[in-house]
C-alpha cells in the first residue's frame, strides 16, 4: 500500500494520539498518509481518491461516519476500536501497531457489506446502519407505510427502523428486531414501540423499495445513522432502498468471526469463569 488514510473521533484524546502514532509509523514504513477528524467531512472527502485504505479510529459510530466520507469510491475500512461494543470494528488500538505491518504486506481479506439510500426530495443520504422516522415530542406518530407501491399499514408508533444487516445489532436490535448475517442484503422494517399497525419486523428482499409518509398534524425526525437529523413536515413522503453502493472493510480475523463476536458482546459469555 503506498497511501493510507487516517480518520479519527475528534473528542477522544486517545484517538487524536493514536492517530498521530500512526501516521508517524507510516511515515517510517514509507508510506504516504493523511489524517483528518471525522467531523471534518469536507476536509477529508477530497482526500479520499487514491487511498488504498483508511484506518477509522473511535468506535462503531466513528466508523458511520468513515463508511458516508468513503461513500462512493469503495475504499476499505479498517476499524480500529477505541469504543465499547465495536460491532464493526475490527481490531483494539493497543493491536493495531503489531498487525499493521502485515496489513500493508497484503494480509486480510475484505468484507462487503449493504447500505442504504434514503430519498427525500431531491436530496439522498447513505446510511450504513438504518434511517430512522421519529418522532420529535415523546408521543406516538402516525406513519404510512407502502412496499414496493403497495400500501401495508399505517403505524401508530414512536417511530420507524429502516435497517440494513449491519444495523440489525444496533437500533433495531433494541427494538425487538431479528439478527442478520453482516453480508445479508435483507433490509429491516422495525416499528419502534408500536401501538397499532404491524408491531413485528419485517425483513424484506434486497430489491425492495419501502416509502414512508409522515400523516397529516405530525412533527417526526428522519435520522441517517443516528447522526444527520432532518425535521420533516407532514405529507412528506421517504423512499428507502438498497444503496447502489458498499461499504467494504479490511478483515483480519476468520470470516466465521461474527458468531464468536456477537456472542461476547452480548454478554452470552459474561457467566463464564
Amino acid at each position: 500500500m503506498k497511501r493510507i488514510g487516517i480518520l479519527y473521533h475528534p473528542l477522544r484524546e486517545k484517538a487524536r494520539d493514536l492517530a498521530e502514532k500512526l501516521e508517524e509509523f507510516l511515515s517510517s514504513r514509507g508510506v504516504s498518509s493523511w489524517r483528518c477528524s471525522t467531523r471534518d467531512e469536507d476536509e477529508a472527502k477530497p482526500q479520499v481518491a487514491g487511498t488504498e485504505l483508511i484506518l477509522s479510529i473511535g468506535g462503531d459510530g466513528t466508523i458511520l461516519r468513515v463508511a458516508r466520507i468513503v461513500t462512493p469510491l469503495y475504499v476499505p475500512i479498517l476499524g480500529v476500536n477505541l469504543g465499547r461494543l465495536g460491532f464493526i470494528t475490527e481490531i483494539d488500538g493497543n493491536e493495531v501497531l503489531s498487525h499493521l505491518p502485515g496489513l500493508l504486506e497484503g494480509k486480510g481479506w475484505i468484507e462487503e457489506r449493504a447500505m442504504l439510500e434514503a430519498q427525500i426530495e431531491d436530496k439522498s443520504f447513505h446510511a450504513l446502519n438504518d434511517v430512522v422516522l421519529r418522532s420529535v415530542a415523546v408521543r406516538l406518530v402516525n406513519i404510512e407505510a407502502e412496499i414496493d407501491g403497495t400500501a401495508i399499514t399505517t403505524y401508530r408508533a414512536d417511530g420507524i427502523i429502516v435497517a440494513t444487516a449491519t444495523g440489525s445489532t444496533s437500533y433495531s436490535l433494541a427494538s425487538g428486531g431479528p439478527i442478520l448475517h453482516p453480508q445479508s442484503k435483507e433490509i429491516v422494517l422495525k416499528p419502534i414501540s408500536c401501538h397499532l399497525g404491524l408491531s413485528h419486523a419485517l425483513v424484506l428482499p434486497p430489491q425492495s423499495i419501502v416509502d414512508l409518509k409522515v400523516a397529516p398534524r405530525e412533527k417526526v425526525i428522519l435520522s441517517i445513522d443516528g447522526q444527520v437529523d432532518l425535521p420533516l413536515s407532514e405529507g412528506q413522503n421517504i423512499r428507502v432502498k438498497l444503496s447502489p453502493h458498499v461499504a467494504r472493510f479490511l478483515r483480519i480475523h476468520e470470516p466465521a468471526y461474527f458468531y464468536s463476536s456477537l456472542w461476547q458482546r452480548l454478554g452470552g459469555g459474561r457467566n463464564e469463569s
